[in-house]
């Protein structure tokens, strides 16, 4: 009886805790944004062109950690060696390949929110490879963005950043391959001394023992099942040395997208397949022409890069990254990022209030 209601207590605890915190966070807005903005400048990066025309920036050549926003140009290079036949439309894959690089409770439950969305179109075990390509992107699967980086030759995805004329840019690897940097190479270490440890390997150590854990993730089902110590100190380790770039990179890369004449034809065909999810939500055809969008979080980063032409013609790009974050912070900026597109991109006395006040 007692131990019922210490479960009843703590069910209702859990509740009110829950209701409590959507409450909270429900209250963020775009200025929510803003005011953090303002009172964060060393935490922060934002440039939003127009139209055409600069309209703000802030720290626009800071070099930042992507996070998940990385996942564009590994769509770009998918959709350029698709039109240029070196993989195929019709290629099929393994449900069971795009599972060796599944670490569950690692990706925000991305993974298998995909996999219940296309179950329907899985056949044999296998699924489109188009499919496996939306999937990184809409929503964010980290399994499927190693398979696809791993089939499109991690080499040639770094070869696409400068093709697309990117300066400032670190170099991409496996993102899942990563979380176990640790446990590969410094297993008689945990916690802060784990942590400083991986942040003093030079990126030359770094990748070499990432791309021996993804061969261990490829052949060896086993080795995934321990991740080793990933506590909050070796999170701040990996996130820090993911891969990096500056708003003003990405925000020119999302003019290329909107101005409709940078790709080829059939290049920006496919691409407007995978960025443009948000037209799978009824309604927003009727307000925007073009939408593209992609984000990305750890527990210390937020960003976000868009692309928007809506049916007046008017044009927005944005990219705005965050950095150092603790959970309350990234919480009420992720709560208010819509509200915030809205108004940057729908007010023009919203963005002079960002000029404004940036």
């Amino acid at each position: 009886m007692i131990r019922s209601i210490l479960i009843a207590v703590f069910l209702l605890l859990g509740v009110v805790v829950a209701f409590g915190a959507y409450k909270f966070f429900t209250k963020s807005t775009a200025d929510t944004i803003l005011d953090f903005m303002k009172t964060n400048p060393d935490k922060f990066a934002l440039k939003l062109i127009y139209d055409d025309e600069l309209v703000v920036q802030t720290a626009e050549d800071q070099m930042m950690p992507l996070a998940s926003t990385v996942k564009i140009i590994i769509a770009i290079e998918y959709a350029e060696q698709l039109a240029a036949g070196s993989i195929s439309a019709d290629e099929k894959v393994m449900i069971s390949d795009l599972d060796k690089f599944y670490v569950p409770n690692t990706d925000g439950g991305a993974h298998m929110a995909w996999f219940k969305e296309v179950k329907g179109a899985v056949e044999n075990d296998e699924i489109p490879i188009h499919e496996v390509a939306k999937g990184m992107i809409k929503y964010s699967s980290n399994a499927n963005t190693e398979w696809l980086t791993h089939r499109l030759g991690l080499h040639k995805v770094n070869e696409r950043i400068e093709a697309l004329g990117i300066n400032d840019h670190s170099a991409i690897s496996y993102i899942v391959s990563a979380l176990f940097v640790g446990k590969e190479a410094f297993p008689e270490l945990t916690g802060p001394a784990l942590a400083a440890a991986i942040a003093e390997l030079t990126h030359e150590e770094y990748t070499a023992v990432i791309s021996t854990i993804h061969d261990k993730l490829i052949s060896d089902a086993e080795y995934k099942k321990d991740i080793g110590d990933l506590g909050m100190e070796v999170q701040r380790a990996w996130s820090d040395r993911l891969p990096a770039s500056t708003v003003s990179e990405y925000t020119g890369l999302m003019s290329k997208f909107n101005s409709r004449t940078y790709f080829a034809e059939d290049v920006q065909a496919t691409l407007d397949g995978i960025m443009q999810w948000i037209f799978d939500y009824p309604g927003n055809r009727e307000i925007y022409k073009y939408f593209g969008m992609k984000g990305g979080s750890t527990a210390f980063v937020l960003t976000q890069a868009l692309y928007v032409t809506d049916q007046s013609g008017h044009k927005t790009e944005l990219a705005y990254f965050f950095n150092d974050l603790n959970f309350i912070e990234n919480m009420k900026l992720q709560a208010g990022m819509n509200d915030f597109h809205i108004q940057v991109i729908n007010d023009a006395a919203y963005r002079e209030k960002l000029v404004g006040e940036l």
